[in-house]
């Protein structure tokens, strides 16, 4: 795979620049119906899933986006079968490895939403040390979401405030926000949806209160730089009001 660096004669002139996101969401949808679609095994859709994420990382970053988040793993995904699940966790260790030097030499940060602890010891090992190594790039910033719910983010949060022992009339939309897996992140723009399924699937529900919303039939593995050009384009159509008139 080539450097992922920022290559804006590559961009589809068709854009306005000045309204490209800063923060753009992705739920990773539809490995298994592209696995069934092809007549491949469902770990080689989710092989293909991985490849679609350097393509579709590589030309956001492309675009000069600061904050990307991938939805990689939601609460509710370890109801899958045990043998799917153990695949799943092990190419996720697999991708880390094969690909963590491409990002640090790139400047990227990782950052992690979710329960780490949940994980597999050499998973969790290898996200910790993704972690580490790019703290202090200050280029794009990866939110890997894994074993993320966004209802369980705002029940962590409610936690850590009583446990502050904020008292209740300080409490607002600012102090919640900064107890969430994102503190410190800003609110998605865009929330991306390939896969054909129109619903965000319990994924950063506070946060995306304002985000603009891209639904699309492709299915993840065949989601790609194109893709992303079409979503930003319907990005750079949309008037956002944040509750206000136009």
């Amino acid at each position: 795979m080539p450097m992922l660096a920022s290559d804006m004669s590559s961009v589809e002139a068709i854009l306005d620049l000045n309204k490209i996101p800063n923060h753009v969401a992705i739920i990773m949808d539809g490995n298994g119906r592209w696995a069934k679609a092809n007549r491949v095994s469902r770990k080689k859709g989710h092989e293909a899933g991985s490849q679609a994420f350097l393509e579709v990382v590589k030309r956001m970053i492309e675009y000069n986006i600061k904050f990307i988040s991938m939805f990689a793993w939601s609460t509710e995904n370890w109801g899958r079968p045990k043998n799917e699940v153990a695949s799943l966790m092990e190419l996720s260790k697999e991708f880390i490895s094969n690909n963590l030097e491409l990002i640090h030499e790139n400047n990227i940060k990782v950052n992690h939403l979710g329960n780490l602890h949940n994980l597999p010891a050499d998973l969790q090992e290898k996200i910790n040390e993704s972690i580490s190594l790019t703290k202090n790039n200050t280029g794009a910033t990866i939110n890997i979401a894994f074993d993320y719910g966004g209802k369980q983010d705002i029940v962590s949060a409610v936690k850590k405030i009583i446990a502050e022992g904020i008292l209740e009339e300080n409490i607002n939309e600012e102090v919640i926000s900064n107890n969430l897996a994102t503190a410190n992140i800003p609110d998605p723009d865009l929330i991306i949806r390939p896969g054909g399924e129109k619903r965000i699937s319990n994924f950063l529900i506070w946060q995306a209160a304002y985000a603009e919303y891209y639904f699309t039939n492709t299915l993840w593995p065949d989601f790609n730089a194109k893709e992303i050009d079409r979503a930003l384009e319907e990005f750079n159509n949309r008037d956002r009001r944040f509750g206000l008139t136009s």
